[in-house]
């Protein structure tokens, strides 16, 4: 079920990480700068409209050709609220900066973009005919999650923490980080009918996503590490 990865690591740059965050906080800067109806105008165009996905009068394979689909795409690097961008990426660089050294930077983008396509795909799916948009890459994160699941079913994380006075190191099991994830994306996520509300399904479809992502790139992970 899980993927048995070597200690053997290898020294390449890892730049995909990296690039993802730098896109979202320059995204998220650029957003911030509109004005208030612009905007809006911005999230109405580029974020997952699941009515403009999924549109009910519409033959599916026509709906596959159209042009409203790049919006599973750009809705990725769309955040409105600083916590959202902030929980979104701190959970990026805890998990992704691990999964990019095991999966390789290209792959490990190709992990991101591709689960948090299938996400809002499937998020736009269980809200057919809601025409407020799906945003931000916490399917994306989720796709990451699980691929880390996957490649360290058995990962222990440390962290800084403030305990009374004086700040301890840690080490806590990954799984009790990724369900304080879960927790915040009950609090800090923004789509479907109403601020706050959480596609779960976007969520799930994100994490199993990532979870056969990196089953199936056992082999060309274990390749990697041999090289």
């Amino acid at each position: 079920m899980f993927v048995h990865v070597e200690t053997r690591r290898r020294s390449a740059t890892q730049w995909a990480t990296l690039l993802l965050v730098l896109v979202c906080v320059a995204s998220f800067v650029a957003l911030a700068l509109m004005p208030p109806q612009q905007r809006i105008s911005f999230l109405l165009e580029w974020g997952t409209i699941p009515a403009n996905v999924f549109d009910a009068h519409e033959a599916f394979w026509r709906q596959m050709g159209d042009p409203a689909l790049l919006r599973l795409f750009t809705a990725l690097f769309i955040h409105v609220a600083w916590i959202h961008l902030l929980s979104n990426l701190l959970f990026l660089v805890i998990f992704g900066l691990p999964a990019e050294r095991t999966l390789g930077s290209a792959r490990f983008l190709s992990l991101f973009v591709a689960g948090g396509i299938v996400a809002n795909l499937v998020g736009a799916l269980t809200l057919a005919g809601v025409r407020l948009p799906i945003i931000g890459c916490s399917g994306a994160v989720s796709a990451v999650l699980g691929a880390y699941a996957a490649l360290f079913p058995r990962a222990r994380l440390g962290l800084v923490l403030p305990l009374g006075l004086f700040l301890e190191f840690v080490r806590v099991p990954a799984y009790l980080l990724i369900g304080i994830w879960v927790l915040l994306q009950l609090l800090f996520s923004y789509a479907g009918p109403s601020y706050g509300a959480v596609v779960w399904w976007t969520h799930i479809a994100g994490f199993l996503f990532g979870m056969l992502f990196a089953l199936f790139s056992r082999d060309a992970i274990a390749r990697r590490l041999r090289g």
